[in-house]
């Protein structure tokens, strides 16, 4: 099987900015036509989103993921990052930005946690047929990364079945931030060189990860150099061990 996690960045391109925040604001169908036809080529089975939009006046009021699903003709899940009930949920376009799940296989389900702390609380839990997938987008501070790594932590060890952890984990210190975590629940990063996949013209942080249990072999991993978002998209290759 193939999975792809790529945070697309609401598809608002993978360009440097002048003003920070600025390209955030920009129309995304051209970019997003890129980013399809980037997937296609890729074939993945499951592909883990960060950073999508659900359809604010950026994405024509669509859901890029139901966009992504549709093009590639796969099936998919969505959920909003921010807990309804919290500030961020209340504002324009914030209220549209979620992460997403779509998968060739029939989804048997699809669970939605938040964690206790912090703006970026979801953790969507996506169950197969023989495999559970968690999709993350931890927050930016220090500290509540470690409370969202703990309340992971709990998620994980409670799955039966083999499971993948993916997602962009916003580690300002790469893999060493995480190495607790890795010993607690015995995952294994796809990629022990620790390549750095922030910014995407010129990577010099590893703020995304998949990760893996012991139960599922690694077959091939990469990491394509495109620019279509300020993240590089990570490709695992895996079996799933009888």
């Amino acid at each position: 099987m193939r999975l792809l996690f790529y945070n697309i960045r609401y598809a608002t391109g993978g360009k440097r900015l002048i003003f920070p925040w600025s390209g955030y604001l920009k129309k995304t169908s051209k970019n997003l036509r890129s980013i399809i036809s980037f997937m296609k080529k890729l074939d993945p089975d499951i592909i883990g989103l960060a950073e999508v939009d659900a359809g604010s006046y950026r994405s024509q009021k669509k859901n890029q993921a139901q966009t992504i699903a549709s093009a590639l003709s796969h099936r998919h899940t969505y959920m909003s990052k921010y807990d309804k009930f919290s500030l961020a949920h209340m504002f324009p376009i914030m209220n549209k930005q979620g992460n997403a799940f779509l998968t060739k296989d029939s989804i048997e389900n699809a669970k939605f946690h938040y964690f206790d702390k912090g703006v970026k609380r979801l953790v969507i839990q996506l169950e197969l047929k023989d495999l559970t997938v968690f999709l993350v987008h931890l927050a930016l501070g220090y500290r509540v990364r470690q409370h969202q790594l703990a309340d992971l932590y709990s998620m994980v060890k409670g799955s039966k079945k083999p499971h993948i952890v993916a997602g962009d984990f916003n580690s300002r210190w790469g893999d060493r931030e995480i190495k607790l975590f890795l010993a607690a629940t015995g995952l294994t990063s796809a990629d022990p060189s620790a390549t750095p996949t922030y910014p995407s013209w010129k990577p010099k942080r590893q703020l995304d990860f998949i990760l893996y249990s012991p139960h599922i072999k690694v077959t091939g991993f990469a990491m394509p150099r495109v620019t279509l978002s300020d993240h590089l998209p990570l490709v695992c290759d895996f079996e799933i061990k009888r």
